[in-house]
Protein backbone atom coordinates (compact mmCIF):
# COMPACT_ATOMS: atom_id res chain seq x y z
CA UNK A 1 0.00 0.00 0.00
CA UNK A 2 1.16 3.35 -1.03
CA UNK A 3 1.14 6.19 1.52
CA UNK A 4 -1.67 8.45 1.94
CA UNK A 5 -0.90 11.71 2.57
CA UNK A 6 -3.57 14.19 4.46
CA UNK A 7 -5.19 16.94 3.02
CA UNK A 8 -5.11 20.18 4.78
CA UNK A 9 -6.79 22.42 2.70
CA UNK A 10 -5.67 25.72 0.64
CA UNK A 11 -6.11 27.88 3.86
CA UNK A 12 -6.79 26.92 7.63
CA UNK A 13 -10.61 26.56 8.25
CA UNK A 14 -11.84 26.50 4.84
CA UNK A 15 -13.48 23.39 4.30
CA UNK A 16 -11.71 22.00 1.54
CA UNK A 17 -9.02 19.45 3.40
CA UNK A 18 -10.01 16.41 4.40
CA UNK A 19 -12.44 15.65 7.56
CA UNK A 20 -10.99 14.84 10.89
CA UNK A 21 -12.37 11.12 10.16
CA UNK A 22 -10.68 10.84 7.01
CA UNK A 23 -7.62 12.33 8.15
CA UNK A 24 -7.48 9.82 11.12
CA UNK A 25 -8.04 7.09 8.83
CA UNK A 26 -5.45 7.57 6.53
CA UNK A 27 -3.13 7.86 9.82
CA UNK A 28 -4.11 4.22 10.98
CA UNK A 29 -3.21 2.91 7.55
CA UNK A 30 0.03 4.30 7.51
CA UNK A 31 0.49 3.06 10.65
CA UNK A 32 -0.75 -0.22 9.47
CA UNK A 33 1.24 -0.25 6.55
CA UNK A 34 4.31 0.28 8.88
CA UNK A 35 3.67 -1.57 12.52
CA UNK A 36 1.75 -4.30 11.01
CA UNK A 37 1.17 -8.05 12.55
CA UNK A 38 4.09 -10.63 12.84
CA UNK A 39 2.68 -12.12 9.51
CA UNK A 40 2.55 -9.18 7.39
CA UNK A 41 5.26 -8.14 4.42
CA UNK A 42 7.47 -4.99 4.17
CA UNK A 43 6.18 -3.90 8.00
CA UNK A 44 8.04 -2.83 11.23
CA UNK A 45 6.43 -4.72 14.70
CA UNK A 46 7.81 -5.44 18.23
CA UNK A 47 10.42 -7.52 17.06
CA UNK A 48 12.31 -5.28 15.45
CA UNK A 49 13.61 -2.21 17.16
CA UNK A 50 14.88 1.18 14.94
CA UNK A 51 15.45 3.93 18.40
CA UNK A 52 18.72 5.72 19.14
CA UNK A 53 20.69 5.41 15.95
CA UNK A 54 20.33 1.43 16.32
CA UNK A 55 18.47 -1.70 15.15
CA UNK A 56 18.12 -4.43 17.20
CA UNK A 57 16.17 -7.80 17.00
CA UNK A 58 13.24 -7.77 20.14
CA UNK A 59 13.31 -11.84 19.92
CA UNK A 60 15.95 -13.33 21.88
CA UNK A 61 18.66 -14.88 19.42
CA UNK A 62 16.91 -13.40 16.62
CA UNK A 63 18.44 -12.78 12.97
CA UNK A 64 18.05 -9.54 11.73
CA UNK A 65 17.66 -9.89 7.80
CA UNK A 66 18.60 -7.69 5.31
CA UNK A 67 17.58 -8.87 1.89
CA UNK A 68 17.63 -6.36 -1.19
CA UNK A 69 15.52 -6.81 -4.43
CA UNK A 70 16.87 -9.48 -7.14
CA UNK A 71 20.31 -8.47 -8.15
CA UNK A 72 20.55 -5.29 -5.73
CA UNK A 73 23.39 -4.45 -3.11
CA UNK A 74 23.08 -3.54 0.00
CA UNK A 75 25.30 -0.47 0.44
CA UNK A 76 26.56 0.85 3.71
CA UNK A 77 28.12 3.70 3.03
CA UNK A 78 31.41 3.22 0.94
CA UNK A 79 30.75 -0.66 1.40
CA UNK A 80 28.94 -2.82 -0.74
CA UNK A 81 27.38 -6.38 -0.15
CA UNK A 82 26.18 -8.07 -2.87
CA UNK A 83 25.85 -12.27 -2.52
CA UNK A 84 28.40 -13.18 -0.67
CA UNK A 85 30.80 -10.19 -1.76
CA UNK A 86 31.99 -6.99 -0.26
CA UNK A 87 33.62 -4.45 -2.29
CA UNK A 88 34.15 -0.78 -2.25
CA UNK A 89 31.50 1.57 -3.50
CA UNK A 90 33.91 4.04 -4.46
CA UNK A 91 36.43 1.77 -5.45
CA UNK A 92 39.01 2.61 -2.51
CA UNK A 93 40.87 0.17 -0.15
CA UNK A 94 38.48 -1.66 2.76
CA UNK A 95 39.88 -1.54 6.44
CA UNK A 96 39.47 -3.98 9.21
CA UNK A 97 41.09 -2.44 11.99
CA UNK A 98 40.58 -4.84 14.70
CA UNK A 99 41.68 -8.96 14.72
CA UNK A 100 40.44 -10.77 11.87
CA UNK A 101 39.57 -14.84 12.91
CA UNK A 102 39.07 -16.81 9.56
CA UNK A 103 37.77 -20.27 10.73
CA UNK A 104 37.09 -22.04 7.43
CA UNK A 105 39.89 -21.70 4.19
CA UNK A 106 41.34 -18.15 3.35
CA UNK A 107 41.84 -17.91 -0.45
CA UNK A 108 43.62 -14.94 -1.52
CA UNK A 109 43.89 -14.60 -5.51
CA UNK A 110 45.94 -11.11 -5.50
CA UNK A 111 48.82 -9.68 -3.56
CA UNK A 112 49.05 -10.40 0.05
CA UNK A 113 51.10 -7.50 1.47
CA UNK A 114 50.87 -7.14 5.67
CA UNK A 115 52.43 -3.32 6.59
CA UNK A 116 53.79 -5.24 10.33
CA UNK A 117 54.69 -8.78 10.19
CA UNK A 118 52.58 -11.86 9.17
CA UNK A 119 52.19 -14.65 11.95
CA UNK A 120 51.17 -18.13 10.96
CA UNK A 121 50.15 -20.70 13.37
CA UNK A 122 52.07 -23.60 14.34
CA UNK A 123 50.80 -26.36 11.40
CA UNK A 124 49.84 -23.57 8.76
CA UNK A 125 51.11 -24.60 5.34
CA UNK A 126 52.15 -22.04 3.01
CA UNK A 127 51.12 -22.78 -0.46
CA UNK A 128 53.08 -21.55 -3.80
CA UNK A 129 56.46 -20.59 -1.63
CA UNK A 130 59.71 -21.75 -3.73
CA UNK A 131 61.27 -24.47 -2.28
CA UNK A 132 64.09 -23.94 -3.82
CA UNK A 133 68.00 -24.36 -2.36
CA UNK A 134 68.73 -22.08 0.23
CA UNK A 135 69.47 -18.42 -0.79
CA UNK A 136 68.48 -18.83 -4.21
CA UNK A 137 66.49 -15.55 -4.06
CA UNK A 138 66.09 -12.81 -1.65
CA UNK A 139 62.81 -12.47 -1.50
CA UNK A 140 61.32 -15.89 -1.09
CA UNK A 141 59.79 -17.49 2.21
CA UNK A 142 62.32 -20.41 2.97
CA UNK A 143 60.72 -23.71 4.24
CA UNK A 144 61.64 -26.23 6.29
CA UNK A 145 62.86 -28.21 3.85
CA UNK A 146 65.23 -26.33 2.21
CA UNK A 147 66.80 -25.33 5.46
CA UNK A 148 67.33 -28.79 6.28
CA UNK A 149 69.44 -29.21 2.81
CA UNK A 150 71.41 -26.25 3.39
CA UNK A 151 71.86 -27.70 6.65
CA UNK A 152 72.61 -31.31 5.61
CA UNK A 153 74.74 -29.83 2.73
CA UNK A 154 77.20 -28.01 5.76
CA UNK A 155 77.63 -30.54 7.82
CA UNK A 156 78.41 -33.92 6.79
CA UNK A 157 79.31 -36.91 9.84
CA UNK A 158 81.60 -34.22 11.35
CA UNK A 159 82.61 -35.08 15.01
CA UNK A 160 82.65 -33.02 18.32
CA UNK A 161 85.67 -34.45 20.60
CA UNK A 162 86.16 -33.63 24.43
CA UNK A 163 87.78 -34.89 27.12
CA UNK A 164 86.82 -35.26 30.67
CA UNK A 165 88.65 -34.67 34.09
CA UNK A 166 89.23 -38.37 33.76
CA UNK A 167 91.12 -38.03 31.16
CA UNK A 168 88.46 -39.67 28.76
CA UNK A 169 88.06 -38.79 24.96
CA UNK A 170 84.80 -38.39 23.96
CA UNK A 171 83.12 -37.40 20.92
CA UNK A 172 79.79 -36.53 19.28
CA UNK A 173 78.10 -36.63 16.04
CA UNK A 174 77.26 -33.09 15.25
CA UNK A 175 74.74 -34.15 12.20
CA UNK A 176 72.92 -36.53 14.58
CA UNK A 177 73.54 -36.05 18.55
CA UNK A 178 73.42 -33.86 21.03
CA UNK A 179 75.98 -32.44 23.47
CA UNK A 180 74.25 -33.09 27.14
CA UNK A 181 76.05 -31.19 29.90
CA UNK A 182 75.08 -33.33 33.81
CA UNK A 183 75.96 -32.28 37.14
CA UNK A 184 76.24 -34.66 39.71
CA UNK A 185 75.87 -34.12 43.32
CA UNK A 186 76.18 -30.94 44.83
CA UNK A 187 76.33 -29.51 41.15
CA UNK A 188 73.58 -28.13 39.15
CA UNK A 189 73.53 -26.89 35.36
CA UNK A 190 71.45 -24.37 33.87
CA UNK A 191 71.75 -22.77 30.07
CA UNK A 192 70.74 -19.79 29.31
CA UNK A 193 71.33 -18.65 25.18
CA UNK A 194 74.84 -20.14 24.10
CA UNK A 195 76.12 -20.45 27.86
CA UNK A 196 76.04 -23.38 30.11
CA UNK A 197 76.46 -22.44 33.91
CA UNK A 198 77.61 -24.97 36.89
CA UNK A 199 77.06 -24.47 40.00
CA UNK A 200 77.22 -26.21 43.79
CA UNK A 201 74.02 -26.57 45.69
CA UNK A 202 73.29 -26.17 49.59
CA UNK A 203 74.28 -30.41 50.22
CA UNK A 204 77.92 -29.31 49.57
CA UNK A 205 80.09 -29.49 52.26
CA UNK A 206 82.51 -32.50 51.56
CA UNK A 207 86.09 -31.11 51.48
CA UNK A 208 88.52 -32.77 54.23
CA UNK A 209 89.99 -30.84 56.83
CA UNK A 210 89.42 -26.89 57.90
CA UNK A 211 87.38 -24.83 55.79
CA UNK A 212 85.50 -21.36 55.26
CA UNK A 213 82.27 -21.50 55.07
CA UNK A 214 81.01 -17.72 53.98
CA UNK A 215 77.14 -17.29 53.77
CA UNK A 216 76.02 -21.07 54.09
CA UNK A 217 72.71 -22.28 55.39
CA UNK A 218 73.27 -25.39 57.88
CA UNK A 219 70.31 -27.03 58.67
CA UNK A 220 70.15 -28.67 61.94
CA UNK A 221 73.81 -29.08 61.76
CA UNK A 222 75.88 -30.81 64.85
CA UNK A 223 78.49 -29.17 66.17
CA UNK A 224 81.19 -30.45 68.53
CA UNK A 225 83.46 -28.19 70.79
CA UNK A 226 83.33 -25.68 67.41
CA UNK A 227 85.50 -22.30 67.86
CA UNK A 228 84.01 -19.17 66.43
CA UNK A 229 86.49 -15.84 65.96
CA UNK A 230 84.90 -12.79 65.56
CA UNK A 231 81.05 -11.89 65.15
CA UNK A 232 78.63 -14.87 64.72
CA UNK A 233 75.24 -14.36 63.64
CA UNK A 234 72.67 -17.30 64.67
CA UNK A 235 69.29 -16.19 62.93
CA UNK A 236 68.41 -12.80 65.25
CA UNK A 237 70.87 -13.30 67.69
CA UNK A 238 75.05 -11.90 67.21
CA UNK A 239 77.26 -13.40 69.58
CA UNK A 240 80.71 -11.41 69.70
CA UNK A 241 83.38 -12.11 71.87
CA UNK A 242 81.51 -12.44 75.91
CA UNK A 243 78.74 -10.15 74.15
CA UNK A 244 74.88 -12.23 72.91
CA UNK A 245 73.24 -9.66 71.16
CA UNK A 246 69.76 -9.06 69.13
CA UNK A 247 70.61 -7.57 66.00
CA UNK A 248 67.55 -6.44 64.49
CA UNK A 249 66.47 -2.82 64.93
CA UNK A 250 65.16 -2.33 68.98
CA UNK A 251 64.47 -6.40 68.83
CA UNK A 252 64.15 -7.96 72.47
CA UNK A 253 67.09 -11.00 73.45
CA UNK A 254 65.15 -13.42 75.10
CA UNK A 255 66.49 -16.36 77.01
CA UNK A 256 64.02 -19.24 77.66
CA UNK A 257 64.21 -22.33 79.01
CA UNK A 258 62.19 -25.66 77.54
CA UNK A 259 58.93 -26.43 78.84
CA UNK A 260 59.04 -25.92 82.68
CA UNK A 261 63.01 -25.40 82.20
CA UNK A 262 64.43 -21.95 84.05
CA UNK A 263 66.83 -19.60 82.47
CA UNK A 264 69.59 -19.85 85.26
CA UNK A 265 72.52 -16.64 85.31
CA UNK A 266 74.97 -18.71 87.89
CA UNK A 267 77.69 -16.43 88.17
CA UNK A 268 76.92 -12.60 89.32
CA UNK A 269 74.69 -10.73 87.21
CA UNK A 270 75.12 -7.12 86.00
CA UNK A 271 72.06 -4.63 84.81
CA UNK A 272 73.55 -1.56 83.28
CA UNK A 273 70.60 -0.45 81.79
CA UNK A 274 66.53 -1.03 83.21
CA UNK A 275 65.49 -3.96 83.74
CA UNK A 276 61.90 -4.83 82.75
CA UNK A 277 60.30 -8.24 84.13
CA UNK A 278 57.10 -10.04 84.22
CA UNK A 279 56.09 -11.41 87.95
CA UNK A 280 59.41 -12.95 89.53
CA UNK A 281 60.14 -15.38 91.95
CA UNK A 282 62.71 -15.21 94.82
CA UNK A 283 64.35 -16.96 97.40
CA UNK A 284 67.07 -16.38 99.11
CA UNK A 285 68.55 -13.03 100.31
CA UNK A 286 68.68 -10.59 98.02
CA UNK A 287 72.05 -7.58 98.11
CA UNK A 288 71.25 -4.59 95.57
CA UNK A 289 73.59 -1.91 95.63
CA UNK A 290 72.40 1.47 94.51
CA UNK A 291 69.24 2.40 93.53
CA UNK A 292 66.10 0.17 92.87
CA UNK A 293 63.47 1.73 90.84
CA UNK A 294 60.27 -0.54 90.16
CA UNK A 295 58.09 1.02 88.11
CA UNK A 296 57.17 4.47 89.81
CA UNK A 297 58.82 3.51 92.85
CA UNK A 298 62.36 3.82 94.07
CA UNK A 299 64.25 2.31 96.71
CA UNK A 300 67.61 4.10 97.83
CA UNK A 301 69.64 3.29 100.73
CA UNK A 302 66.65 3.97 103.87
CA UNK A 303 64.29 6.21 101.48
CA UNK A 304 61.32 4.64 99.35
CA UNK A 305 59.48 7.28 97.15
CA UNK A 306 57.89 7.63 93.51
CA UNK A 307 60.23 9.31 90.50
CA UNK A 308 56.93 10.01 88.56
CA UNK A 309 56.14 13.74 89.07
CA UNK A 310 53.53 14.43 91.59
CA UNK A 311 53.13 10.69 92.29
CA UNK A 312 51.38 9.61 95.40
CA UNK A 313 53.00 6.55 97.50
CA UNK A 314 50.75 3.70 98.28
CA UNK A 315 51.25 0.99 100.88
CA UNK A 316 48.26 -1.29 100.38
CA UNK A 317 47.69 -4.95 101.97
CA UNK A 318 46.18 -7.59 100.30
CA UNK A 319 42.26 -8.58 100.93
CA UNK A 320 41.75 -8.19 104.83
CA UNK A 321 45.25 -7.83 105.52
CA UNK A 322 46.65 -4.59 106.69
CA UNK A 323 49.68 -2.53 106.84
CA UNK A 324 51.46 -3.49 110.40
CA UNK A 325 54.09 -0.67 111.06
CA UNK A 326 55.89 -2.59 114.17
CA UNK A 327 57.50 0.82 115.64
CA UNK A 328 57.07 4.28 115.78
CA UNK A 329 56.41 6.42 112.99
CA UNK A 330 56.99 9.92 111.96
CA UNK A 331 54.91 11.91 109.48
CA UNK A 332 55.68 15.50 108.06
CA UNK A 333 53.09 17.03 105.86
CA UNK A 334 51.38 13.62 104.79
CA UNK A 335 47.78 12.89 103.60
CA UNK A 336 45.88 9.87 104.53
CA UNK A 337 42.60 8.56 102.45
CA UNK A 338 40.44 5.94 103.56
CA UNK A 339 40.04 4.50 106.85
CA UNK A 340 43.17 4.05 109.04
CA UNK A 341 42.70 1.94 112.57
CA UNK A 342 45.23 2.46 115.08
CA UNK A 343 45.95 0.80 118.06
CA UNK A 344 47.24 2.80 121.54
CA UNK A 345 48.66 6.33 121.22
CA UNK A 346 49.28 8.79 118.60
CA UNK A 347 51.15 11.51 118.65
CA UNK A 348 50.71 14.21 115.95
CA UNK A 349 53.05 17.77 116.21
CA UNK A 350 51.62 20.43 114.01
CA UNK A 351 48.72 20.56 112.31
CA UNK A 352 46.56 18.01 111.54
CA UNK A 353 44.03 17.75 108.57
CA UNK A 354 41.46 15.19 107.52
CA UNK A 355 39.46 15.97 104.85
CA UNK A 356 37.86 19.62 105.34
CA UNK A 357 38.66 19.57 109.51
CA UNK A 358 42.03 20.73 110.70
CA UNK A 359 42.97 20.56 114.12
CA UNK A 360 45.63 22.89 115.23
CA UNK A 361 46.56 23.61 118.67
CA UNK A 362 43.20 23.84 120.89
CA UNK A 363 41.26 24.53 117.59
CA UNK A 364 38.64 22.60 114.88
CA UNK A 365 38.97 24.23 111.92
CA UNK A 366 36.70 23.98 108.64
CA UNK A 367 38.50 24.13 105.52
CA UNK A 368 36.42 24.33 102.81
CA UNK A 369 34.84 27.22 101.81
CA UNK A 370 31.66 27.84 104.27
CA UNK A 371 32.12 24.62 105.72
CA UNK A 372 30.30 23.11 108.60
CA UNK A 373 31.19 21.30 111.63
CA UNK A 374 29.32 18.00 112.63
CA UNK A 375 29.81 16.65 115.80
CA UNK A 376 27.10 13.07 115.74
CA UNK A 377 27.10 10.90 118.19
CA UNK A 378 26.24 6.69 117.17
CA UNK A 379 22.21 5.94 118.06
CA UNK A 380 21.33 6.94 121.23
CA UNK A 381 25.15 8.07 122.44
CA UNK A 382 25.28 11.89 123.17
CA UNK A 383 28.00 14.33 122.60
CA UNK A 384 29.30 15.93 125.63
CA UNK A 385 30.82 19.17 125.94
CA UNK A 386 33.25 19.83 129.22
CA UNK A 387 34.27 23.10 130.83
CA UNK A 388 32.61 25.43 132.68
CA UNK A 389 31.73 27.69 129.84
CA UNK A 390 30.76 27.20 126.14
CA UNK A 391 31.11 29.73 123.96
CA UNK A 392 29.29 30.47 120.85
CA UNK A 393 30.94 33.49 119.02
CA UNK A 394 28.46 33.20 115.99
CA UNK A 395 25.45 31.92 115.45
CA UNK A 396 24.13 28.84 117.36
CA UNK A 397 21.78 26.28 114.94
CA UNK A 398 20.28 23.05 116.37
CA UNK A 399 17.30 21.02 115.78
CA UNK A 400 16.03 20.25 119.07
CA UNK A 401 17.45 21.94 121.88
CA UNK A 402 17.35 20.84 125.48
CA UNK A 403 18.78 23.06 128.02
CA UNK A 404 19.11 22.12 131.78
CA UNK A 405 20.32 24.76 132.99
CA UNK A 406 20.14 28.51 132.45
CA UNK A 407 19.70 30.14 129.12
CA UNK A 408 21.17 33.13 128.04
CA UNK A 409 20.31 34.09 123.95
CA UNK A 410 21.89 36.77 122.62
CA UNK A 411 22.64 40.50 123.54
CA UNK A 412 19.50 41.87 125.92
CA UNK A 413 17.64 38.63 126.13
CA UNK A 414 17.19 38.79 122.51
CA UNK A 415 15.65 36.02 120.54
CA UNK A 416 15.93 36.77 117.02
CA UNK A 417 15.92 34.83 113.18
CA UNK A 418 18.40 36.12 111.07
CA UNK A 419 16.47 34.34 108.13
CA UNK A 420 14.68 37.06 105.83
CA UNK A 421 10.71 36.96 107.23
CA UNK A 422 11.39 33.62 108.63
CA UNK A 423 9.25 32.67 111.92
CA UNK A 424 10.18 31.76 115.22
CA UNK A 425 8.16 28.78 116.27
CA UNK A 426 8.24 27.74 120.39
CA UNK A 427 6.13 24.91 120.80
CA UNK A 428 5.30 22.82 124.00
CA UNK A 429 4.50 19.13 123.66
CA UNK A 430 1.30 17.34 123.68
CA UNK A 431 -1.05 19.46 126.38
CA UNK A 432 1.90 20.94 127.53
CA UNK A 433 2.07 25.04 128.06
CA UNK A 434 4.48 27.78 126.57
CA UNK A 435 4.85 30.02 129.69
CA UNK A 436 6.98 33.72 129.17
CA UNK A 437 6.89 35.26 132.78
CA UNK A 438 3.73 35.59 133.84
CA UNK A 439 1.85 34.03 130.65
CA UNK A 440 0.92 30.78 129.58
CA UNK A 441 0.10 30.14 125.97
CA UNK A 442 -1.60 27.12 125.42
CA UNK A 443 -3.26 26.38 121.70
CA UNK A 444 -4.54 29.73 120.51
CA UNK A 445 -5.47 31.04 124.40
CA UNK A 446 -3.49 33.52 126.54
CA UNK A 447 -3.49 33.50 130.10
CA UNK A 448 -2.05 34.92 133.17
CA UNK A 449 -1.04 32.14 135.19
CA UNK A 450 -0.78 34.12 138.28
CA UNK A 451 -3.75 34.00 140.56
CA UNK A 452 -6.35 36.94 140.30
CA UNK A 453 -3.67 39.05 138.06
CA UNK A 454 -5.16 40.83 134.81
CA UNK A 455 -4.01 40.60 131.32
CA UNK A 456 -2.46 43.75 129.93
CA UNK A 457 -1.95 44.75 126.23
CA UNK A 458 0.15 47.65 126.33
CA UNK A 459 2.64 49.50 123.87
CA UNK A 460 5.61 51.24 124.11
CA UNK A 461 5.33 55.26 123.53
CA UNK A 462 3.18 56.37 121.44
CA UNK A 463 2.23 52.77 120.05
CA UNK A 464 -0.98 51.62 119.54
CA UNK A 465 -2.57 47.89 119.74
CA UNK A 466 -4.25 47.13 116.08
CA UNK A 467 -6.91 44.25 115.83
CA UNK A 468 -6.97 43.53 112.60
CA UNK A 469 -9.51 40.67 112.59
CA UNK A 470 -12.71 40.79 113.68
CA UNK A 471 -12.71 40.24 117.67
CA UNK A 472 -15.07 38.69 120.21
CA UNK A 473 -15.11 40.12 123.22
CA UNK A 474 -17.30 36.96 125.92
CA UNK A 475 -17.13 39.32 128.93
CA UNK A 476 -17.40 42.86 129.73
CA UNK A 477 -15.38 45.15 127.99
CA UNK A 478 -14.13 48.36 129.88
CA UNK A 479 -12.56 51.37 128.32
CA UNK A 480 -11.00 53.54 130.65
CA UNK A 481 -9.12 56.12 128.21
CA UNK A 482 -10.97 57.32 124.71
CA UNK A 483 -12.53 54.89 122.24
CA UNK A 484 -11.28 56.12 118.59
CA UNK A 485 -12.78 54.26 116.26
CA UNK A 486 -11.38 53.89 112.42
CA UNK A 487 -12.61 56.67 109.66
CA UNK A 488 -13.79 56.43 105.79
CA UNK A 489 -13.41 59.56 103.81
CA UNK A 490 -15.25 59.75 100.39
CA UNK A 491 -15.64 62.33 97.93
CA UNK A 492 -18.45 61.55 95.11
CA UNK A 493 -20.88 58.95 95.27
CA UNK A 494 -19.19 55.02 96.03
CA UNK A 495 -19.45 52.68 98.66
CA UNK A 496 -19.67 53.29 102.74
CA UNK A 497 -17.44 50.38 103.83
CA UNK A 498 -17.81 47.98 106.61
CA UNK A 499 -14.27 48.19 107.83
CA UNK A 500 -14.11 51.66 109.79
CA UNK A 501 -16.41 53.34 112.53
CA UNK A 502 -17.13 56.40 111.19
CA UNK A 503 -17.14 58.00 107.58
CA UNK A 504 -17.31 61.71 106.43
CA UNK A 505 -19.38 62.45 103.07
CA UNK A 506 -17.61 64.96 100.56
CA UNK A 507 -20.42 65.48 98.20
CA UNK A 508 -19.63 66.82 94.24
CA UNK A 509 -23.52 66.90 93.02
CA UNK A 510 -26.43 65.10 93.70
CA UNK A 511 -24.50 61.83 94.99
CA UNK A 512 -25.68 58.02 95.52
CA UNK A 513 -24.27 55.77 97.95
CA UNK A 514 -24.43 51.95 99.20
CA UNK A 515 -23.78 50.34 102.23
CA UNK A 516 -23.71 46.43 102.57
CA UNK A 517 -25.01 44.16 105.58
CA UNK A 518 -22.86 44.06 108.36
CA UNK A 519 -22.75 41.73 110.97
CA UNK A 520 -24.97 41.80 114.15
CA UNK A 521 -24.23 44.37 116.94
CA UNK A 522 -21.81 45.88 114.48
CA UNK A 523 -22.17 50.23 114.46
CA UNK A 524 -21.95 52.84 111.68
CA UNK A 525 -21.57 56.65 111.94
CA UNK A 526 -22.02 58.65 108.70
CA UNK A 527 -21.95 62.46 108.62
CA UNK A 528 -22.36 64.97 105.53
CA UNK A 529 -18.92 67.08 106.19
CA UNK A 530 -18.87 68.95 102.54
CA UNK A 531 -22.41 69.88 101.05
CA UNK A 532 -21.87 69.63 96.81
CA UNK A 533 -24.88 68.55 96.46
CA UNK A 534 -27.79 65.94 98.39
CA UNK A 535 -26.41 62.66 99.69
CA UNK A 536 -28.97 59.52 99.01
CA UNK A 537 -27.67 56.76 101.08
CA UNK A 538 -29.12 53.24 100.45
CA UNK A 539 -28.45 50.44 102.67
CA UNK A 540 -28.78 46.63 101.28
CA UNK A 541 -31.40 45.80 104.08
CA UNK A 542 -32.69 48.86 105.98
CA UNK A 543 -35.01 47.86 108.54
CA UNK A 544 -36.19 51.92 109.09
CA UNK A 545 -36.97 52.31 105.17
CA UNK A 546 -35.20 52.41 102.01
CA UNK A 547 -33.36 55.17 101.93
CA UNK A 548 -31.23 58.32 104.18
CA UNK A 549 -31.02 61.72 102.23
CA UNK A 550 -28.45 64.48 103.60
CA UNK A 551 -28.55 67.93 102.49
CA UNK A 552 -26.42 69.99 104.56
CA UNK A 553 -23.87 69.86 106.20
CA UNK A 554 -23.20 68.18 109.83
CA UNK A 555 -26.15 66.10 108.80
CA UNK A 556 -25.52 62.49 110.48
CA UNK A 557 -26.70 59.24 111.01
CA UNK A 558 -26.18 56.59 113.63
CA UNK A 559 -26.80 53.06 112.63
CA UNK A 560 -26.78 49.83 114.20
CA UNK A 561 -27.37 45.96 112.38
CA UNK A 562 -29.42 44.06 113.85
CA UNK A 563 -31.64 40.60 112.62
CA UNK A 564 -33.90 43.25 110.68
CA UNK A 565 -30.93 44.85 109.00
CA UNK A 566 -29.75 48.72 109.32
CA UNK A 567 -31.63 50.71 112.43
CA UNK A 568 -31.57 53.93 113.22
CA UNK A 569 -30.29 54.70 116.86
CA UNK A 570 -29.69 58.07 116.37
CA UNK A 571 -29.66 60.93 114.03
CA UNK A 572 -29.71 64.76 112.70
CA UNK A 573 -31.35 66.51 109.92
CA UNK A 574 -32.19 63.54 108.11
CA UNK A 575 -34.90 62.42 105.60
CA UNK A 576 -35.55 58.66 105.56
CA UNK A 577 -37.61 57.32 103.01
Amino acid sequence: MARQGINIGSSANDGTGDPLRTAFDKINDNFVELYGTDNDINTLDANLNVNTFAITTGVTNGDITVTPNGTGSINLGAVKFKGTSISSDDSTIININEGLVVSGTASVSGALSSSTSLALATGATVTGIDNGALGSSATLLATQGAIKTYVDAQVTAQDLDFTADDSTTLSIDLDSESLQFSGGTGITTAGTGNTVTFAIDGTVATLAGSQTLTNKVLTNPTINAATMTGAVAIDGVTIDDNSIKANASNADLELDGSGTGHTKILANATVVGTLNTADIATTGTHTITGQLDAESVRIKDNTITTNASNANLELSANGSGVVDVKNAMTTIGQTVTGTVSVTGNVAITGQFDVDNISISGNGIIATNSGGGININPNATGQVTIGGTVVQVPGMFSTTNLNLTNNLFLGASALITTNVSNADINIEANGTGSVYVDQLRFRNNNITTHITNADLELNTDGTGTIELQTATNVTGNLSVSGAFIGSRQTISGAGAINLTTLYTEITTTSGDAYTLANGVIGQMKIIVMVVDGGDATITPTTFANGTRIVMDAVHDSVTLIYGASGWQVIASRNIVIS
